[in-house]
């Protein structure tokens, strides 16, 4: 007796989630990270980490190194992603040259995004505050302008940005290569979320300022992404 097998199910292949889904988990997280804020957790959390003679790892080695270490690994990865615009590797030979390049542009540009907004705020780190042993008043990072008596330019978390930056690469490949894709993300804010841990544990950034960066992070590569799209659109319905 002959046995069949039956044929590949496609349809059965988890399909890519479509623009309205990615907005709608965009308005959704910004509505959970909103929560996070009027619940005033950062300070709260921050004391797990600290007490009134400030954070005890905020100059420790193993803290120091992986800030350092982070830093390089992310400027290595940019660099890898300019590299694949020339010679792609990997997922990336699923992509045209204009779309890893503009992977690399919209990758680079929310780094640049965060530093930008952090450089404006007035907002002071944790280990800046009176209550970790510092001179700042705690102010609320949404009064921008205001003063708390610290050095400021604290938020959001320009470390954290530095591997949630990299979520744009979820985008460029959620069409062409969907489950590299999908670890590419994983990997991307798995990245971002242990920067911005070590970073919290030194006194560096509360738990707020990660969550925005990653908000904004993913915002920017979705709108450039939308773009694309509708641009793509429009320029197949005219041709």
């Amino acid at each position: 007796m002959q046995t069949t097998f039956p044929p590949h199910d496609h349809a059965r292949a988890p399909q890519p989630l479509t623009l309205a889904q990615l907005w709608a988990i965009t308005v959704a997280a910004l509505a959970l990270v909103l929560l996070w804020d009027l619940a005033g957790a950062d300070l709260a959390v921050a004391r797990l980490a600290a007490g009134p003679s400030g954070f005890a790892w905020k100059g420790s080695l193993w803290a120091t190194r992986a800030h350092a270490w982070g830093r390089d690994a992310s400027g290595a990865a940019l660099v890898c992603l300019l590299l694949a615009v020339a010679f792609p590797f990997g997922p990336l030979r699923a992509l045209g040259r204009s779309q890893r390049l503009l992977l690399f542009l919209v990758t680079a540009g929310a780094m640049l995004l965060v530093t930008a907004l952090k450089h404006a705020s007035a907002t002071s780190c944790p280990w800046d505050l009176q209550a970790f042993g510092g001179t700042a008043r705690h102010v609320s990072h949404w009064r921008w302008g205001q003063a708390d008596g610290g050095p400021g330019r604290c938020f959001p978390a320009g470390h954290a940005s530095a591997a949630f930056a990299f979520v744009a690469g979820y985008f460029a490949l959620r069409l062409p290569r969907p489950r590299a894709a999908r670890a590419w993300l994983a990997a991307a804010l798995l990245a971002g979320l242990a920067f911005g841990l070590v970073q919290q544990w030194r006194g560096a950034h509360f738990t707020s300022h990660t969550l925005w960066t990653a908000w904004l992070c993913w915002t920017f590569a979705l709108a450039c992404h939308s773009l694309q799209l509708s641009r793509r659109h429009h320029a197949a319905a005219a041709g």
